[in-house]
């Protein structure tokens, strides 16, 4: 991680863009956290870690859309049957389950899940956005109520 937090927002885009995919890798939520305790402007951070995550999640959105079962499978360790049991849910609820794509373990799943059952790209892509931005909006506020308590031991 702290190859990445020497390469400023483009480190931080990059981990945020991993995180969101299948790929194993730390938490950029960290790096991000990092980032304000070094001062970097909030705005600038939050757009930057959001963007990043948002295109990592719009990657296994596509993944699923392009339909390779077997990369599918063999790189995102999606398995046939967990898409089964999303078709339920995306019938019902549709794109706005796409918020719930940060939500570790099951959110990359759904995003893949989404693009499988071919859900409205345009619609997929703004609930992603929303949730995400959501997630490091709370992630930040979690960051500086830790820096308020620690300042005031």
């Amino acid at each position: 991680m702290e190859s990445f937090a020497e390469w400023g927002y483009f480190g931080l885009f990059f981990a945020s863009f991993l995180a969101a995919t299948i790929i194993p890798f730390l938490s950029s939520e960290a790096l991000l956290s990092l980032m304000i305790i070094n001062q970097h402007p909030l705005g600038s951070v939050l757009m930057v870690a959001t963007a990043g995550n948002w295109l990592g999640g719009l990657s296994c959105y596509y993944i699923g859309w392009l339909g390779n079962w077997s990369l599918i499978e063999k790189y995102f360790g999606v398995q046939t049957t967990t898409l089964e049991k999303l078709k339920p849910k995306v019938d019902r609820w549709g794109a706005p389950l796409a918020f719930f794509c940060w939500v570790p373990v099951i959110g990359d799943p759904l995003a893949v899940g989404l693009g499988v059952f071919k859900t409205s790209p345009a619609r997929v892509a703004v609930w992603i956005l929303i949730g995400k931005g959501i997630r490091y909006l709370v992630w930040a506020y979690i960051t500086f109520s830790g820096m308020n308590f620690y300042n005031n031991l």
